[in-house]
């Protein structure tokens, strides 16, 4: 066994090539023989396109090569392994049986590799000389007239040998008498077969010989050589002289392969110059003519008249010779011989033929660029010349409305494939009818079309879109965590995975605490719920983003902000923080003969709520029947309003008021025990225990505090100072605070009032550190600087209530306190121009305990 193997690229598309094998292999091979490598011979990679080394590609495992059979026209005999591209043989190869009328024997395949090449694969069946040489039968009888005269031949039985080329039947061997009266002449029909012909040589004599015996021996050329032979018995008589004459050896004639049943091929005429019987010609096929010519044809015995008999395919053969005898009715005829060569005339009577060699399975991705390949397809014409002819296309292509977005590519011996030549979007279409049409070029033209179905597959191409870019969403402070707050929605028009839409919030964080101790999102239905109560003293408003993703792969997303607006409730009641108060009370003392309009002392309250829910109105309810004291409802000061109040009630129990103006209002209340105290007036600041003064200047246990609080307000007036030189150096460019410092007047022009103990009271604030919360204390100014309150902060965990003998010192604090409405206090941007003035933390301070004195 040898291979040939003849690859080269017919033509290529951006996804298809063709490849034409050629390879041969000895018929009576066995079942399972290797007839050859079509990967290897086609120069296939594993997976597609090239070897590796063409491709300039890495070494290392190639992709799973695939070999899929689309036509064979021997299946029974050929096959090709899918995986490593074996053309084998399964079973054992008879050319004879196979190809019994052909010269050459062939078998073709089409081969489709890795889903990207076309392999045209012809394996031509090398013929063996296996076969003798055979005739009909053993013996021949035949009668030659006496008369005959030399040169006279005779047709003999041909041998039939089914091996082809040289195995074929080569030649014809005569074994002639002793007298040398007959010869051989072998001769050749148009297709190649030989026959014989028995040719006399000299003048034939019955009476000296009435009986010859020949053996005819057939040889073909195989090596080495077989052979067959048959006797043949010539018996000599007497018979006419004459035989029957055609007017030429041979003739041609032109017909129309649709010409009907009937139709007159030719009117033969032969002559016989005998009279009688021995004149009359009778006309018929010769012995030899093939049985398909006497399918397709009949003649007339009597007139020679040939007709048409059967339907003509100028596809199946263009040209039939008919080999006509004539013999005369004498005794001992002599027949005559010619040859009718037809020649069919080509009609447009096929009609173009669609074949699918290949379809996509399943579906298309809505991905695929143009140019992907969705169907290889074949188109024939058995016609020839202008009727063979094709013009193909896409019903419905080439972009205009409607159309589909497919288009047909030729490649090469009625190639086609149908490619995609445009971006293809599901959304708009999910499924296409793919119709091709092939036309040929006859007169008038024959058409035909075929039609396969494209399905779309969905690819996640679309990401979501939520319905707004900001949802604005409202809750009440004090709020049950866990409640309903909103939803946001997004939509996402693919199909499945690709547009299940999930949502989640983006990491963030409102202040440093993360916004998912905040608020939760449903990941089915974008519900927004409150993970915690919310206060709106501490935060009003804050924003989260929120995240759609669908479950494709890659998965697709957007992003929503999402806007959570706190509305303030009064939820907070007012808080009495000057002075200090045990159990709900606190006594003042004042010293006889105060006078009226002295300041008994100011009754300070904190409201955490904003607006007319944290502004504080301060009032007497009780206590005050003899209208001896007057409180200022604004500053909540206490003033003398009777001269000589000590002598009417030397020891007042005033019930304090403070309400805030929110609805519903809160307030609360304590009491003041005002006591009149013996002795000179103290002195502007001088602090008052117990109803009388303090009789160890040198180690007053309040002196430590009063020192470190007026250091502490001429520190805070040096801040203040410094600070309105900055805003007011800064004003033109950054305008991100508004400052104003007090000053006695309160208007800014007059003369700054010298900060004493009385100017400085204590406020709780609440804080946190990372041991729990603090029990905080602000440090505000007096009355006389309500316009510029600063801000210290007491942290301990002591009680409020603590002995005023402790030692206090102040020092810097971090934590944020917010300054009560009511109060205007200086609110400034460290941070750069553009950032929010609310989120600066106020210059402050601490008093942090220390230790006893």
């Amino acid at each position: 066994m040898y291979l040939s193997i003849c690859c080269f690229f017919l033509c290529w598309t951006p996804a298809l090539s063709l490849k034409n094998l050629n390879y041969s292999v000895p018929e009576e091979q066995g079942a399972g023989t290797v007839i050859g490598n079509i990967g290897r011979d086609a120069r296939l990679a594993a997976g597609g396109g090239m070897l590796p080394a063409e491709r300039g590609a890495p070494g290392g495992r190639s992709p799973k090569s695939t070999f899929r059979v689309l036509e064979n026209s021997a299946p029974h005999l050929l096959d090709v392994d899918g995986e490593s591209g074996l053309l084998y043989t399964k079973q054992r190869i008879d050319r004879e049986a196979l190809c019994w009328r052909s010269a050459k024997c062939q078998v073709s395949l089409e081969v489709f590799a890795n889903d990207q090449e076309i392999c045209m694969i012809k394996v031509e069946i090398q013929d063996l000389n296996d076969n003798a040489p055979a005739f009909p039968s053993d013996q021949v009888d035949m009668d030659i007239s006496e008369n005959a005269a030399p040169g006279t031949r005779f047709p003999l039985t041909s041998a039939h040998d089914p091996d082809a080329g040289d195995n074929g039947l080569r030649t014809y061997l005569l074994t002639r008498d002793d007298y040398g009266l007959f010869s051989l002449d072998v001769k050749s029909r148009g297709d190649g077969t030989k026959f014989p012909e028995l040719v006399i040589q000299k003048p034939l004599d019955r009476e000296e010989q009435s009986h010859h015996t020949l053996v005819l021996t057939a040889l073909d050329g195989g090596d080495p050589t077989r052979s067959g032979t048959v006797q043949i018995n010539v018996r000599l008589i007497d018979s006419n002289d004459n035989s029957p004459v055609f007017e030429a050896a041979s003739y041609v004639v032109e017909l129309p392969e649709n010409a009907p049943l009937g139709t007159v091929v030719i009117d033969l005429n032969a002559t016989d110059a005998d009279e009688g019987t021995n004149g009359e010609v009778l006309y018929s096929f010769s012995g030899y003519a093939p049985e398909r010519v006497r399918d397709l044809f009949s003649i007339d015995p009597q007139s020679g008249l040939i007709r048409v008999k059967g339907n003509l395919d100028y596809e199946e053969n263009g040209i039939i010779e008919i080999d006509v005898q004539a013999r005369d009715l004498g005794p001992n005829p002599i027949p005559a011989h010619c040859k009718v060569t037809v020649r069919l005339i080509d009609r447009n009577d096929n009609a173009p033929t669609i074949g699918f060699v290949s379809v996509r399975q399943g579906a298309l991705s809505e991905a695929a660029p143009p140019g992907t390949v969705i169907a290889l397809v074949r188109v024939t014409d058995r016609d020839s010349g202008k009727n063979g002819q094709l013009q193909c296309r896409v019903l419905g292509g080439g972009g205009g409305p409607g159309a589909v977005p497919f288009t047909l590519e030729e490649n090469y011996d009625n190639f086609y494939t149908v490619v995609t030549d445009r971006p293809l979007d599901r959304e708009a279409q999910d499924e296409y009818n793919v119709t091709i049409v092939a036309r040929d070029g006859g007169n008038p033209p024959l058409n035909s079309t075929k039609s396969f179905s494209v399905r779309i597959l969905d690819e996640n191409d679309n990401p979501p879109r939520f319905s707004k870019n900001l949802y604005v969403l409202q809750v009440p402070e004090n709020n049950i965590p866990g409640e309903y707050l909103g939803s946001v929605l997004a939509q996402d028009p693919d199909l499945g995975q690709n547009g299940t839409v999930s949502y989640s919030i983006l990491p963030g964080h409102v202040g440093d605490v993360s916004i998912y101790t905040y608020v939760s999102v449903n990941p089915t239905n974008g519900a927004i719920y409150a993970l915690r109560s919310f206060n709106y003293e501490q935060t009003k408003h804050f924003e989260f983003h929120v995240l759609a993703k669908d479950s494709g792969s890659p998965h697709r997303e957007s992003n929503a902000t999402v806007r959570v607006t706190v509305l303030d409730v009064n939820d907070n009641a007012p808080l009495i923080v000057l002075p200090a108060l045990i159990n709900d009370t606190a006594e003042l003392q004042v010293p006889r003969n105060a006078g009226v309009g002295y300041p008994v002392g100011t009754v300070r309250a904190l409201d955490s709520d904003f607006g007319e829910s944290g502004r504080l109105t301060y009032e007497i309810v009780e206590g005050n029947e003899e209208h001896l004291f007057e409180m200022d409802p604004t500053s909540g000061e206490i003033r003398t309003l009777h001269p000589y109040w000590e002598e009417l009630s030397p020891v007042a129990e005033l019930v304090v008021k403070v309400s805030d103006h929110g609805k519903p209002s809160l307030s609360a209340v304590a009491k003041l025990i005002v006591r009149a105290l013996a002795g000179p007036l103290p002195e502007a600041g001088e602090p008052q225990v117990n109803g009388e003064q303090h009789r160890r200047p040198h180690w007053d246990l309040s002196l430590p505090l009063i020192v470190t609080l007026s250091t502490v307000s001429i520190i805070l007036l040096a801040a203040m100072i410094t600070i309105a030189v900055k805003c007011k150096r800064e004003n033109k460019e950054i305008r991100t605070y508004n400052c104003r410092i007090a000053d006695g007047s309160g208007g800014g022009k007059g003369k700054k009032k010298k900060i004493s103990k009385n100017d400085i009271m204590l406020v709780p604030s609440e804080g946190e550190d990372s041991r729990g919360p603090l029990n905080v204390m602000n440090v505000v100014s007096s009355p006389s600087l309500a316009t510029s309150p600063m801000y210290f902060d007491y942290q301990t965990r002591l009680p409020l209530s603590s002995p005023r003998s402790e030692v206090m010192y102040l020092k810097p604090a971090s934590n944020n306190l917010t300054v009560p409405q009511g109060h205007v206090g200086c609110h400034t941007s460290f941070t750069g121009q553009g950032t929010n003035a609310s989120e600066a933390p106020p210059s402050r301070m601490s008093i942090i305990q220390v230790g006893d004195f």
